[in-house]
């Protein structure tokens, strides 16, 4: 039951409750709010659209301060979140910098899908989507390669160092 978020307006720069989460990594964050079962995620405006303002700082001085806009990976992650996050969700964390886990989908959505990232090295996952023989692609397009699962429908999903790879099915 809790709203979960990567960023606000309270914790952007010079803001009461700065907490800033660093550009690269807000892709990774997104996916986690918005494409596991749990929670109900808000998506920051500045994240979306960017930003650039200038404030004062604790110390008096004006800053300018640019927000990067992750608006094209939010809205895959949208796309999937509507079409492919449905039914059970298995957990691949046994990493220490590389994390996965898969929906199944539903018979009224099925496909399933599944999701790796890492704040390290390239990382693999071998993980159960419950789809047997079928061919999936990254719709984040970092990784340009497809992957088809076995007869049990398990796969090893991968992702690029410091990223996310976003695994739906290709038909």
């Amino acid at each position: 039951m809790a709203v979960t978020l990567v960023d606000n307006h309270d914790s952007q720069p010079l803001q009461s409750l700065e907490s800033v989460v660093e550009p690269w990594f807000k892709p990774l964050a997104y996916a986690i709010i918005l494409l596991r079962q749990d929670g109900y995620p808000c998506i920051f405006y500045a994240d979306y659209y960017g930003a650039h303002y200038t404030d004062t700082g604790n110390d008096g001085g004006e800053y300018e301060i640019w927000l990067d806009s992750h608006q094209w990976l939010i809205d895959k992650f949208l796309h999937v979140r509507r079409t492919y996050a449905f039914g059970e969700q298995y957990d691949y964390f046994d990493h220490p910098s590389t994390i996965g886990w898969t929906r199944l989908g539903t018979k009224e959505k099925p496909g399933g899908m599944a999701v790796v990232l890492t704040n390290g090295d390239s990382g693999r996952k071998w993980m159960e989507i419950g789809q047997p023989n079928r061919t999936y692609y990254d719709i984040t397009e970092h990784v340009s390669e497809t992957v088809t699962t076995s007869d049990e429908g398990w796969a090893e999903f991968h992702c690029l160092a410091g990223s996310v790879s976003v695994w739906v099915p290709k038909d």
